[in-house]
Parts: structure tokens; sequence; C-alpha cells
């Protein structure tokens, strides 16, 4: 009875021993996976760190620079290989370019106010021409009547005399009154400049001192009326 209850400890014994063996190998695994994982994400910490102080040491600007240099390195490139196959780039660059592509980039031209402001009588002048012309619509009928009267001379030669033979059509006449009222009423409107009065008083050295002191009388000027009668009066304590 002695001998098989020894032999039935030290059966229950030797799996208990390798049992514990094998947890503590299993332990000792995680733990070296772990350190690893800890050392692998110092790594990547310290990289990331020593990459954004590069970053910020960069002007602000650098990541659109950066993009337009590739993008003109890019364009460098096609435009030589175009040349090498005789090619046209800008025919190239158009096909490549999608239909929504070229929508957006229409929708967006339109967003833009095309009226850069009074540069000049020249631009204001040529402004004013494209406005009208664009106002334009042609009369397909008048057109046909106009060719059969004129006949041969419709389109004239040095032998034609037809200047001073056109008559307007009340249409006609009556678009451009509307469009001369339309443009003496634009006119009124805008802001002209103020005369200047010979008998004001001259309290400036220069113009932009004078409209320094016109806004400071329109902001402070029911405020600091007295002071200033007095100083002209001589009698400011």
């Amino acid at each position: 009875m002695a001998s098989c209850a020894a032999g039935s400890a030290a059966v229950s014994y030797e799996p208990t021993e390798s049992t514990a063996s094998q947890k503590r190998e299993e332990r000792l695994r995680k733990f070296r996976e772990l350190h690893f994982k800890r050392n692998e994400a110092r790594k990547l910490n310290h990289k990331e760190v020593v990459e954004e102080d590069k970053r910020l040491k960069l002007p602000t600007n650098w990541e659109a620079k950066k993009a337009r240099l590739e993008w003109e390195l890019m364009t460098d490139e096609k435009k030589k290989e175009c040349a090498a196959k005789g090619e046209d780039y800008d025919r190239v660059k158009l096909l490549e370019i999608s239909a929504e592509d070229a929508e957006r980039w229409e929708r967006k031209k339109k967003k833009k106010n095309p009226d850069p402001g009074f540069s000049g009588y020249a631009e204001a002048q040529l402004r004013q021409y494209q406005r009208l012309t664009k106002q334009i619509k042609p009369d397909m009928d008048g057109y046909e009547r106009q060719r059969e009267q004129c006949g041969e001379d419709f389109h004239p030669t040095s032998n034609s005399l037809i200047h001073g033979t056109h008559v307007p059509s009340k249409e006609g006449i009556d678009r451009m009154v509307e469009d001369v009222e339309k443009q003496i009423e634009k006119r009124a409107k805008y802001s002209r400049r103020r005369a200047y009065n010979d008998d004001a008083d001259i309290d400036y050295i220069n113009e932009r001192n004078a409209k320094f002191n016109k806004k400071a009388e329109r902001f402070y000027g029911k405020y600091t009326a007295e002071i200033k009668q007095n100083l002209e009066r001589g009698t400011a304590v």
C-alpha cells in the first residue's frame, strides 16, 4: 500500500512540475515580446519626433513650394517628351483632362469677379465693348431680309455704294435708347470727387494729414468744438 501511494504521488508530481515550467516559459516569451514591442515603439516615436522637428524648422509654405516644384518638374518632363515625339503639349494636356475637371474649372472661372475695377480709360472702354457685344443676340430673320434687299451689295466691294443707305429698325433704336438710359442711371450712382473749398481753414500739412483730420473731426468734433473755439479766441485755460 505504501509503495502504491508513493508511486501515485510521484506520478501526480511530475505533471505539476512540467505544467509550471510551461507557464513560466510562456510568461517569459510574452515578456520578451512586450520588451521587443516597447523598443520598437520607442524607435518609432524617436523617428517621428525627429521628423516633426524637421518639419517645424521648415518654412510655413514649404509643402506648397514642394508641390509646386514637383508639378513644374513633371510639366517640364512632359514637355520634353512631347517635343521628342513631335506633339503639341497643350493638346496632349487637354486630352488628359476629364470632363468633370473641365466643368469644375469652368464653374470656378464663372464665380470669379470679371471686373477688376477702374485701371484706365482704355481698359474701361474694352470692358464696355465686351459687355455690349455679349448682349447682342443675332437676328437671323433680319439678316436674311437685309441680304435679300441688298442683293450683291450685301458683301460690298470697291465699286459698291451702300454707305448711308442703312435704316435701323424701331426695335434696334429702342434697344439703343434703353441701353443709353441704363448707362446714364449707372453713372448717376458713381461717387464724385468733392470740390475743393478755398475758404476752408487749412489745418493740415499734406493730403494724408487732411484725410486724418477729417476723420478725427467726424468722430470727435462735437467733443472738441469748445476747446477749438477757445484756442482760436485765445481764451483757453
